[in-house]
């Protein structure tokens, strides 16, 4: 009589099967291109796929709605044919700004993909760790001293300046191996540094430079357009083979140093060549709209959780930063209209709370093991 409660409660007991290889399975699926095959992830095929429609949503809205509201046959017909009472508005004004803004925030979401890959820590992106500062402080210098007075040259400029800083954290921080920790606790401190350096310059400089700068320094989409998206748009480009190199080598280092050396990956070179495909997208994204904050911090988190994989996605990293910076924009450009908001500051009013809700996970996380251990 008691032997079938008996095994019952032993078939409770019992882990189940999962099933691993049939979720795998189901999860993904196999393209065939030729004589090579691609793995895809169908959950985040979807996610791309939903993201890219609400990308040309968020760029539609804004092409339409500001102080003169433009109907989206009259955006169609100012950009096909012309001869439209909107053809200043549209196709000089709102539509530069916006591929500008979609460019930027592609480029900041995939800069803080590369670089929470390369340091394993959420918190990290560009714009903590000293290389939109890097950048910053050499546009900044460049504007205020005259170096240069064409927009064209402002990408190279912050791509210098930012790979500079890079290259100060990345030999600060070295210490037999590249630590997490270390690497990001330098980069605040060479940011800081460099955040230092240009204030002092605007307290000594002259009015109308210090307002050049600081106007520049709110990250602001606001009169910027084709002059500043070509460029960025030919980095972007360049970096096409190297992000997909990066697509397949990151994947390895979120497993950890030890398992990725025993799949025979360099680790330090890998980590080293992330680093720099990443600084150089902050940095051409930063000399195109200014210092933009939290979109390479929030984007890549964000994806993650949307696309629910084990490593940061970089499509959809991409995807979620230009979303994020285009409706940010135009949030900035309409909720305080006639007065403009720099979308960079409203980035920041966002991403501020994110930061600090990261931060409380981590701690309750650390405590949560503490507690079982």
């Amino acid at each position: 009589m008691t032997s079938a409660p008996k095994e019952r409660g032993e078939l409770r007991g019992r882990p189940r099967r999962t099933g691993g290889r049939e979720t795998t399975r189901r999860s993904t699926a196999v393209l065939r291109l030729g004589p090579r095959t691609v793995q895809l992830h169908r959950r985040s095929a979807l996610v791309a796929l939903a993201l890219l429609v609400l990308l040309a949503a968020a760029m539609l809205a804004s092409a339409c709605i500001g102080q003169t509201f433009v109907s989206p046959a009259g955006v169609w017909r100012a950009l096909r044919h012309g001869g439209t009472p909107y053809d200043l508005i549209v196709t000089e004004l709102r539509v530069p700004r916006i591929v500008l803004g979609a460019l930027v925030g592609a480029a900041l979401g995939l800069a803080g993909a590369l670089v929470q890959t390369v340091t394993r820590n959420p918190l990290a992106s560009p714009d903590v760790i000293g290389v939109g500062h890097g950048a910053a402080a050499a546009t900044v210098l460049a504007l205020a001293t005259g170096t240069t007075n064409s927009p064209n040259t402002l990408p190279a400029l912050s791509v210098a300046g930012g790979l500079a800083a890079a290259a100060l954290v990345y030999v600060l921080a070295w210490r037999h191996g590249m630590h997490a920790g270390r690497f990001v606790l330098t980069g605040v401190g060479i940011g800081v540094a460099l955040s230092a350096v240009v204030q002092l310059y605007l307290a000594d400089s002259e009015l109308d430079a210090a307002e050049q700068v600081k106007l520049w320094l709110t990250g602001s989409l606001n009169g910027r357009g084709w002059a500043q998206a070509a460029p960025l748009a030919v980095v972007i480009a360049l970096c096409l083979p190297g992000l997909v190199w990066a697509g397949r080598a990151a994947r390895p280092l979120g497993l950890g140093d030890e398992t990725a050396a025993g799949l025979g990956v360099r680790v330090d070179r890998t980590r080293l060549a992330l680093t720099v495909l990443g600084v150089v997208l902050a940095a051409a994204a930063t000399g195109a709209a200014g210092p933009i904050g939290f979109v390479a911090l929030t984007a890549p988190q964000l994806a993650r959780r949307l696309t629910r994989t084990p490593h940061l996605p970089l499509l959809c990293s991409a995807l979620t930063g230009a979303v994020v910076l285009v409706a940010a924009d135009l949030a900035a450009r309409t909720l305080l209209a006639p007065l403009e908001v720099p979308a960079g500051a409203l980035t920041a009013l966002v991403g501020g709370p994110y930061l600090l809700w990261l931060l409380g996970r981590g701690t309750r996380t650390r405590t949560a093991g503490r507690a079982i251990a």
